[in-house]
């Protein structure tokens, strides 16, 4: 017997290529649908069966050797008594999902084997080896992978060659009635149950389980045609520096008691200047349910709230003071975005909302994008930003700025994106697309004036996207953009919700007009972008990446205005740790150029009006769901001032599911 051990055990490579595929009861997950993945997701932890799938047994396990004739080949159940302790007892809810996540790890889909000589993984030389073979080539019960090898992550067991065992039982009884079986066999097939009768009785009460265990899933999933990804974010955060009021506009203090005076006549109310910031921690949560009708397609319901605030360093906010009634309002702010980071997109007043529903399908060759609300450029169109972009997600850059080119956050809302194959360009570049946009916003649901798809404000992107080899990646940008009077530029369809990047002078490009002459009103704006983009992939774990845009601002009734933009950085992947990320990115935050307006202009200072961001960051992964960040932004001449530096620092802790 012993000898028979050893020689079966020789053999037993082929047995998890048995187990793969062949039987009659089979074991399956449900289905998730392959979902089309956008720009916009990240991979998804999924519960599957791969390795395990194809794992069928009968029920007729146990098989007495005498029982087997050509008249009638049954598998009989004859469990012995001494084997019932060999039965693993019921597990619990918790159990079963562990078990079940513990078989999603295991193998992939195999292809179908026609000789068992074509499982190098196999031992020749053994009756039992000799006796597989014969079973696969006259019978085909056996699969493997197309390279002839199993790749698996464990070792081969005795129960896993009774599996395919009980396939090829099962093959050859439905053979039976159909005059193909041959009687020769026989005595083979009785040599071989009875040296494997007790795993194969012991593998029925294993495969009862693992189908108890899949039942157990199928009743308590959530649908089968939607899956939920989430994140969480908490977040530990500050500002340092950058608390000098002395913001001005060329040359005009807006902190200055003549200024206050001049707001006091607008607003008819006094108001004074504050600037002050504290410690804050605060979280931010988004589900996110992908649901998949035709398994090319995919429908996003993404649920979202938060309570952090964006600092916004230098930048004087008005409040209404009266110490009779000892009343202090706070009325707005004349932000920047500059110090907004990824965490602070979405509402920060814990209201539960739907901040995205969009839908993604092909038609033909091409791809097609609809949004029905909160929809930005960089769902559809490639950013080319690597390590740093994670679509204002938890686990890229901190800031907005890192994240992507600013040219992708004019305009936002709801509309629609197709993107198209280039021919000619990809036989001469590579891979290439054509990407179209158009984003209406805010209000694109509101009929009344200056609202709706196209009488509101909006924003269309074109944008041809190529590679060059394998390394490079290079895109161009335009965007044309209309934006309603008090309505910030950069503001991802926010309205006068604020900006998420950038001064406030590069986003309110008309209200500088109107503070440097008083005689001119505030109008709406209308802006021409152009971007290029560039991804170099330098080794398989560095990658360097930058971006340009220039915006030519059309002021109406009031003249022109030119906003610059630009930034590069270096990430480096895998470092420390699989997972782990440290990026470094700098460059200068949308700022206003010059302007061109009736009476006096705004003329930029050189180099001293340049808002420059240095952030860098490291990403620690601790487990495959939860990472830990933390990182420093640095923003010299905050708010195009002539001001204190500011200094933000994070811990950014983001959680996945």
């Amino acid at each position: 017997m012993s000898k028979l051990l050893w020689k079966s055990l020789l053999i037993s490579p082929a047995v998890l290529g048995v187990t793969l595929v062949a039987s009659t009861v089979g074991v399956r997950a449900a289905d998730s649908a392959n979902l089309p993945i956008a720009d916009t997701q990240t991979a998804t932890p999924e519960v599957q069966f791969d390795g395990v799938a194809d794992i069928t047994v009968s029920e007729e396990i146990a098989v007495n050797p005498e029982q087997l004739t050509p008249a009638s080949l049954e598998v009989k159940p004859e469990v012995q008594p001494t084997l019932a302790q060999t039965v693993p007892a019921a597990p619990n809810d918790a159990e079963i999902l562990n078990q079940i996540n513990d078989y999603s790890n295991e193998g992939t889909s195999s292809g179908q084997v026609t000789s068992v000589g074509q499982l190098r993984d196999v031992s020749p030389g053994d009756w039992a080896y000799e006796a597989l073979r014969s079973l696969v080539e006259r019978y085909g019960c056996i699969a493997g992978y197309p390279d002839g090898t199993y790749r698996g992550n464990r070792a081969l067991t005795r129960y896993e060659f009774a599996a395919g065992l009980n396939a090829c039982l099962n093959q050859i009884e439905r053979l039976i009635g159909t005059g193909g079986f041959d009687e020769t066999e026989l005595e083979t097939l009785r040599r071989l149950i009875q040296e494997f009768e007790a795993e194969l009785a012991t593998l029925g009460a294993r495969v009862d389980n693992l189908e108890g265990r899949v039942a157990f899933l199928e009743d308590n999933q959530f649908s089968t045609t939607t899956k939920l990804r989430g994140e969480v974010i908490f977040a530990l955060t500050d500002t340092f520096g950058g608390e000098d009021n002395s913001f001005d506009i060329d040359g005009v203090d807006l902190a200055d008691p003549e200024v206050q005076e001049f707001f006091e006549e607008i607003l008819g109310t006094d108001v004074e200047f504050d600037d002050d910031t504290n410690t804050i921690f605060g979280h931010r949560v988004r589900l996110e349910l992908n649901t998949s009708f035709t398994g090319q397609d995919r429908l996003v319901t993404r649920l979202a709230a938060g309570n952090l605030n964006a600092f916004t360093p230098n930048s004087p906010s008005f409040s209404l003071v009266d110490e009779d009634l000892d009343l202090d309002v706070p009325l707005g702010t004349l932000g920047t975005g500059e110090a907004f980071q990824t965490f602070n997109i979405g509402n920060t007043d814990n209201d539960v909302i739907i901040d995205w529903l969009a839908y993604y399908f092909p038609f033909g060759s091409s791809k097609v994008y609809v949004a029905a609300t909160g929809g930005i450029h960089s769902d559809y169109a490639p950013t080319l930003n690597p390590y740093f972009e994670d679509f204002d997600g938890g686990n890229g850059a901190l800031s907005s700025f890192a994240s992507e080119n600013p040219i992708y956050r004019i305009g936002g809302g709801a509309g629609a994106a197709l993107s198209l194959g280039v021919g000619p360009l990809e036989r001469v570049l590579g891979p290439s697309t054509l990407t179209l946009g158009y984003l209406a916003g805010p209000g694109a649901e509101n009929p009344g004036e200056d609202f709706g798809i196209f009488n509101g404000e909006y924003a269309a992107l074109a944008q041809l996207n190529f590679n060059i080899g394998d390394r490079i990646g290079i895109g161009a940008t335009y965007v044309h953009g209309y934006h309603n009077a008090g309505s910030d530029i950069f503001d991802i369809g926010g309205g006068d919700g604020g900006s998420v990047v950038g001064t406030y002078l590069a986003n309110n490009p008309s209200e500088v007009a109107t503070l440097l002459n008083a005689d001119l009103p505030v109008t709406p704006t209308v802006t021409n972008s152009y971007g290029i983009e560039a991804a170099f992939r330098l080794t398989e774990k560095i990658s360097i990446s930058g971006y340009g845009t220039y915006t030519d601002a059309i002021l109406i009734g009031q003249g022109g205005a030119e906003i610059w933009t630009y930034g590069a950085g270096v990430a480096f992947s895998d470092l420390g740790k699989e997972g782990n990320i440290l990026g470094i990115f700098g460059g200068a935050q949308p700022y206003l150029g010059n302007t061109n307006t009736p009476g006096e202009d705004f003329q930029i200072d050189g180099t001293d009006d340049v808002p420059w961001h240095i952030e860098a960051f490291y990403k620690y992964q601790l487990t495959d769901n939860i990472s830990v960040t933390p990182g420093v932004i640095w923003l010299l001449n905050p708010n195009q001032a002539d001001a204190d530096d500011a200094v933000v620092g994070t811990l950014r802790t983001t959680f996945t599911f």
